[in-house]
């Protein structure tokens, strides 16, 4: 059966669904993050809104499990144990938050939080370091994951915060990308849970969001092999980058639902 037949915008916006993924998982091997701010970045210009998020679904789930599973079961679980407050708060506030979709403005929450982060990584660019002190670091991780929580829960984006977080608290690159993995492996879990309830995933979107896990494979694949020739210095360059353009994007946002 040709797929391709089923896409709102036929074959040629199936191609350009597939260059996207792409990139999208060569970013996010590359980094550890951002694969769904690109890819409902791009699909939404040539689709409608709910059909870009069901295509990002599937990929997103399956990346996020090599990522947070690839090094072994051993290294996921020491992340987790590690880690484990600030993915309980971000996990619990998710699902709070998600409630207050039609009641809180996003588009001020967009503007205040791609702000932030661009804020953050320019400066940390610049070569001034922030540092979470060890006295303040359960304050600072329940504030952040807070942060992180509620905005994940209202558009669907929490990974600048975290890794704004990991770059702060002196994350090495391999830790990084691995908390990164587990935290996202889990929001992703209650992501296609709630669309699958919600009807964003159906009969239609579903097998096309699977099919969008082969680009993204590829995609990933490759951008690992990146990371691994990558030494700290570079790795978290590239990341703050990447986190300047995530920031732009939420400011975009923001200033295009005024």
């Amino acid at each position: 059966m040709d797929l391709t037949l089923f896409w709102p915008t036929g074959p040629a916006g199936a191609v350009a669904a597939v260059a996207i993924t792409v990139l999208a998982a060569f970013v996010k091997g590359a980094t550890g993050f951002a694969m769904p701010m690109i890819m409902i970045s791009g699909l939404a210009t040539f689709l409608p809104g709910e059909f870009a998020l069901a295509l990002l679904i599937i990929p997103t789930l399956v990346t996020n499990v090599i990522q947070a599973f690839g090094g072994g079961l051993d290294h996921a679980a020491d992340a987790a144990k590690r880690y484990w407050r600030y993915i309980a708060i971000v996990l619990a506030f998710i699902a709070l938050s998600a409630q207050l979709v039609s009641v809180l403005p996003q588009t001020l929450l967009f503007l205040a939080l791609g702000g932030a982060i661009t804020g953050f990584a320019i400066w940390q660019l610049t070569g001034r370091r922030l540092s979470v002190p060890p006295h303040l670091k359960t304050r600072i991780e329940i504030a952040v994951g807070t942060v992180a929580g509620v905005i994940g829960g209202l558009s669907g984006v929490w990974g600048p915060p975290t890794v704004a977080y990991l770059s702060a608290s002196g994350a090495t690159k391999d830790e990084s990308v691995r908390v990164q993995g587990v935290v996202y492996f889990a929001g992703a879990c209650v992501l296609a849970l709630a669309h699958l309830r919600s009807g964003v995933l159906n009969a239609q979107t579903l097998p096309l969001s699977a099919a969008m896990v082969v680009p993204a494979m590829a995609g990933l694949f490759v951008g690992m092999q990146a990371r691994g020739r990558m030494d700290e210095q570079l790795f978290r360059r590239c990341t703050l980058v990447v986190l300047i353009l995530a920031g732009l994007n939420l400011v975009r946002r923001g200033i295009a639902g005024l």
